[in-house]
């Protein structure tokens, strides 16, 4: 009798705890949730709080501030600043032109229009954008995705004028898309490229860069249109004969010397100068070397003559009609969000080092107005790189006046330095991009994800092995797909556990998770610890039920008995969040079919909206009685234990 005394003692130690009752949230009318739902959907930010209780002349001062942001800090900029600006400006200008002119080759377009996408849209972003560490300019995996998809129906070489066109009004495209995001506040969009996604991508697009320049390191003249890694490695050794040693050599060297520059810099972050004009001195005496030995009648191909002058007009040369429309519009809804993802990560990364934010929307509105301009002023997709921001971060850059000292750099180039740029040899810029895509391989990351999640390393692995044998965009495409369908998976399947309580105290966790959890005689106290909708109903109840027969049977086996001692199915609904009406009427059909059981349902939590459908569903409260919905779990255990203390089980 001592055993039961003692559970008896015990159990009137549960009876004692107190109940709270479940009040349902305050009444609001459909109106204002949706007011809220919407506000929390496109303005999270809440980017009108700023003019809250402000007079009218200050409002507008605001508004032209949050418009322009160069209006914020350009009034109290200093000598101080300027002097750290030209140091990061100048440093950046050094990278910017080489990198200009090979990202131009890159995407099948003439180099001169790399430069001048290294000018307007610097200038532009200055004005507009939010961040002070973001050096902008051409990138290689936009220029890769450009000229790829472009080359797919148009020959650059063949039909360059009509190439170039439709660069211009890829970028025009790519800069709407990009604006619009920004206006419409749908920058969540870009959300569902997820990290794993952009790892594999970048890494997959680093290597179909690395192997295309093997065209100009090896000196090979004809070379595959293709950019996948099997057709590739293909031309390279069906071509031996076109290799030039020559080119082989000065390449290698050039290629070693800029590698050896960036592990200087990257082990002594200090000298960052050496990776910054390691590009330009590499150019500089490369070019001296061509033009001392003549070595373009040798086997080295060079750039050639290159046109002086500022950015022409373009807006003349957009295609806004005819059979390619469909093309262009393609190529810049990819180019434009993957240089908007690159240029926010960039932005917001740089920022949180220096702990101020970066507006996500007011950056892509920035970014896209700048393509559009870059797209009527003879420039291609451009954003914020990163090789090209670390180094301005590294430079010590205070302001987006960096970027304007960047473009004046390379307006003056433009105006009086192109003649000097005609020998550079096109081994230089191949090596160039070599050096500034390798970066993008980030092996540490990967294998982190590989630790942390296998699914999101499938995914990285499907984005670059789509990406190097397949395409650029379509492994992008597989991918993402494969991402949504992992969320998708998330939703219709949602977890569900077993909880038991933790010995001398009234809290309950999974009892997987926490091996000391005890189970508690005659409960069943299950969690679902995601929101529940119309996808996932169907699986919940009969995952729900197969837990009671899993639980019975187990229970009856552990017991010797013919039936279980289960009495009491209690749900844990603090993680879910939201429910639909689908999701409502799982609780009316789990409660009957519990019954048919012989046992009862609790509810346990069911927080704002979730409580307020179910009240407005069960009318006749039938499942939101006072005995059916409790605040905690350990209040449900003591006040259903309580109510049948004094009878024994029928089900004995």
């Amino acid at each position: 009798m001592e055993p039961n005394a003692s559970n008896l003692h015990s159990h009137c130690v549960e009876i004692t705890m107190e109940v709270h009752k479940v009040v349902p949230p305050p009444h609001r009318s459909t109106f204002q949730k949706f007011k809220t739902r919407l506000k929390e959907t496109f303005f999270p930010d809440d980017p009108l709080r700023q003019f809250k209780g402000q007079p009218p002349k200050r409002k507008w001062i605001l508004g032209a501030q949050y418009v322009f942001p160069i209006l914020q800090w350009g009034p109290n900029y200093s000598l101080k600043l300027f002097k750290s600006d030209i140091v990061s400006g100048l440093t950046i200008a050094s990278l910017a032109i080489p990198q200009g002119i090979s990202y131009a080759k890159l995407a099948n377009l003439p180099p001169i229009v790399g430069l001048y996408s290294s000018f307007v849209p610097p200038l532009v972003y200055a004005a507009l954008g939010s961040s002070r560490d973001l050096a902008v300019g051409p990138v290689s995996i936009a220029s890769l995705i450009l000229g790829s998809m472009l080359r797919q129906e148009v020959s650059p070489s063949k039909d360059p004028i009509l190439f170039l066109q439709l660069a211009f009004s890829s970028t025009f495209f790519a800069g709407v898309v990009q604006a619009s995001l920004g206006i419409l506040r749908l920058g969540f969009i870009i959300d569902f490229l997820s990290k794993a996604t952009l790892i594999g991508f970048m890494a997959g697009a680093a290597i179909i860069v690395s192997l295309q320049q093997l065209k100009a390191l090896l000196g090979i003249t004809h070379f595959t249109k293709q950019m996948g890694l099997v057709p590739v490695l293909g031309s390279v050794f069906h071509n031996t004969a076109e290799w030039s040693w020559q080119t082989i050599v000065m390449g290698f060297c050039f290629l070693s010397l800029l590698l050896l520059a960036r592990h200087v810099s990257m082990k002594k972050p200090n000298l960052f100068w050496v990776s910054a004009g390691a590009p330009l001195a590499s150019v500089i005496i490369s070019t001296l070397l061509v033009f001392a030995f003549k070595a373009q009648h040798h086997g080295i191909s060079i750039i050639g003559k290159l046109q002086e002058g500022l950015n022409p007009p373009s807006w003349n040369m957009l295609h806004f009609h005819g059979s390619y429309l469909g093309l262009v519009m393609k190529t810049g809804l990819v180019t434009g969000i993957i240089s908007l993802t690159e240029g926010i990560a960039v932005g917001r990364t740089f920022a949180a080092l220096k702990g101020y934010k970066v507006d996500g929307n007011k950056e892509m509105m920035a970014i896209g107005l700048m393509n559009i301009v870059g797209s009527s002023t003879s420039c291609y997709v451009t954003t914020g790189a990163f090789s090209r921001s670390a180094v301005n971060h590294n430079a010590g850059a205070k302001t987006a006046a960096s970027n304007i000292i960047m473009a004046v750099t390379v307006m003056v180039t433009l105006l009086f330095l192109m003649p000097l740029f005609q020998y550079t040899p096109n081994v230089v810029l191949g090596a160039i991009i070599v050096t500034a895509v390798v970066g993008l391989i980030d092996l540490p990351a990967a294998y982190q994800i590989w630790k942390i999640d296998k699914f999101d390393f499938i995914v990285l692995l499907c984005a670059f092995l789509g990406v190097i044998f397949i395409s650029v965009q379509q492994g992008l495409a597989i991918a993402v797909g494969i991402s949504i369908f992992k969320v998708l998976l998330q939703v219709t399947r949602p977890r569900t556990g077993m909880l038991g309580n933790i010995p001398g105290t009234d809290i309950y966790r999974n009892i997987h998770h926490y091996k000391d959890g005890m189970k508690v005689p005659g409960f069943l106290i299950l969690s679902i610890d995601a929101s529940i909708n119309f996808a996932n109903t169907t699986y919940l109840n009969e995952r729900i039920l197969r837990w009671v027969e899993e639980y019975e049977a187990q229970d009856a086996e552990e017991e010797g008995k013919k039936h279980s001692s289960l009495q009491f199915v209690i749900l844990d609904l603090s993680a879910v969040s939201t429910i639909d009406t689908s999701g409502v009427s799982i609780f009316s059909d789990l409660k009957k079919a519990l019954e048919k059981k012989g046992l009862e349902m609790a509810l346990v939590n069911p927080v704002g909206e979730v409580m307020e459908k179910l009240q407005r569903w069960d009318e006749g409260r039938d499942i939101l009685r006072p005995d059916s919905v409790y605040l905690t779990v350990g209040e449900a255990v003591a006040s259903l234990s309580s109510a049948v203390k004094c009878q024994p089980s029928n089900r004995a």
